[in-house]
């Protein structure tokens, strides 16, 4: 028979204080929108990581993946908060954490730090892959609505937008924020190269309509930044085709 998991009635400043005098505890982090400064509103709980030392015995392993309209938890060994992310969806997450405890003079605040980073090879390798996936969605897009093919040109640029997004962010080293973060992020790290107004419009634009002009004058910016940081072989590599994708 399953043990049913324990009903717990703490909220989040009540269940911070327990697990902060457990010393088995060596850190709590607080991701979500309680994390991003504005970003809170009435239906926003806390997302809360419990990181616990190595082979340590600790009653709060019984709240493991407990969730309520206030307080959501993740309680995981300080191994498995290393990789966590590392990498995943919730990469992003963490990289945008804040630290509210950390036993570890600092650990828990380096780790985190790494997570935000990606290293000069990965984002190399994410990015060419990224901007190949990019020019592949593009292409499909305005050789769709050349043909006439209008609901999949448009679904076409949707795509499109995704993967640049993840070619901007890779680019600068970074995980791409959620899309509910996209507008928080870049307003306040922009992307360099990158003003951040006239990129959202062009997104949203693009994403909306799929406009083939907007999304040819994109790619030029595109190539521009692209050739200047050394993937222009990633480029060439779609020959002749790239004439469909520049501007007219």
């Amino acid at each position: 028979m399953t043990t049913p998991r324990p009903r717990m009635s703490y909220d989040y400043d009540t269940f911070v204080e327990l697990a902060t005098a457990d010393p088995a505890v060596v850190g709590l982090v607080l991701k979500g929108s309680r994390a991003h400064e504005g970003m809170t509103t009435a239906h926003s709980d806390h997302d809360l990581y419990v990181v616990l030392a190595e082979g340590a015995s600790t009653a709060l392993t019984r709240f493991a993946g407990h969730r309520t309209s206030e307080l959501d938890l993740v309680v995981l060994t300080l191994d498995e908060f290393r990789a966590a992310g590392m990498p995943g969806f919730e990469r992003y997450a963490l990289a945008r954490a804040r630290v509210v405890l950390d036993r570890l003079d600092g650990g828990i605040t380096r780790i985190l730090s790494a997570k935000a980073r990606l290293d000069a090879d990965e984002a190399r390798r994410e990015a060419a892959a990224y901007l190949d996936a990019y020019a592949n969605s593009l292409y499909r897009s305005v050789k769709n609505a050349r043909d006439g093919q209008s609901l999949a040109a448009h679904l076409d640029a949707a795509d499109s937008v995704r993967f640049l997004l993840e070619l901007l962010f890779a680019l600068d080293r970074r995980p791409r924020p959620y899309n509910k973060y996209l507008q928080w992020e870049l307003t306040r790290y922009p992307l360099p190269d990158w003003p951040t107004t006239p990129l959202l419009d062009a997104v949203q634009h693009i994403t909306a309509t799929g406009d083939v002009s907007a999304q040819r004058h994109l790619f030029a910016q595109v190539e521009t930044v692209t050739r200047r940081a050394g993937h222009g072989a990633v480029l060439d590599a779609w020959g002749e085709d790239l004439r469909l994708m520049r501007p007219r």
